[in-house]
């Protein structure tokens, strides 16, 4: 059973429930994203297992899930990047975040840029059933032409310049 806070408007820990029980209630809670690039600059999209609760089979960020009760959300973004991919980042940063509103699940979001790696992503089957490398090019179209394959985190990133901020 996962345990994750829950928080008030502005963010402040109110207490501690099950993550099953936040989703149910539909009480504000943190989560992060995380962004993989690969030496070219491409970011790592993973599509999502078939067995996930929400967005199953949709191509998301490289990594994502929520903070546990008593971690940081950089000890969130490393973990989940790790749990996911099996990569171990060397940096992490925070490029955008998102409040909680119904848009967000109820949840504070905060994106993390892992860098780039030469290592290859070795997707857990339990959460990630596939995955690729993609450039600013190849994801706009997939938004454009195929938004409904992909998560609403990862268009909405990409719609604010955060996935490719480069790329304006």
């Amino acid at each position: 059973m996962e345990l994750v806070e829950y928080v008030d408007g502005n963010d402040r820990p109110l207490g501690v429930m099950p993550l099953s029980a936040v989703h149910r209630q539909s009480l504000p809670h943190r989560s992060v994203l995380v962004l993989l690039y690969d030496l070219r600059g491409k970011v790592y999209l993973q599509k999502r297992a078939a067995t996930k609760q929400f967005y199953p089979g949709r191509y998301d960020v490289s990594a994502s899930g929520h903070v546990r009760a008593g971690e940081s959300r950089l000890e969130a973004a490393l973990r989940e990047l790790d749990e996911e991919l099996g990569i171990t980042a060397r940096e992490m940063r925070v490029v955008a975040t998102a409040t909680a509103s119904p848009l967000t699940g109820q949840e504070f979001v905060t994106l993390y840029h892992a860098g780039k790696t030469a290592a290859e992503p070795l997707p857990n089957p339990d959460e990630v059933s596939d995955g690729m490398f993609v450039d600013h090019a190849e994801l706009a179209y997939m938004v454009e032409r195929f938004r409904e394959l992909l998560t609403p985190g990862l268009v909405h990133f990409f719609e604010q310049n955060a996935v490719f901020p480069a790329a304006r």
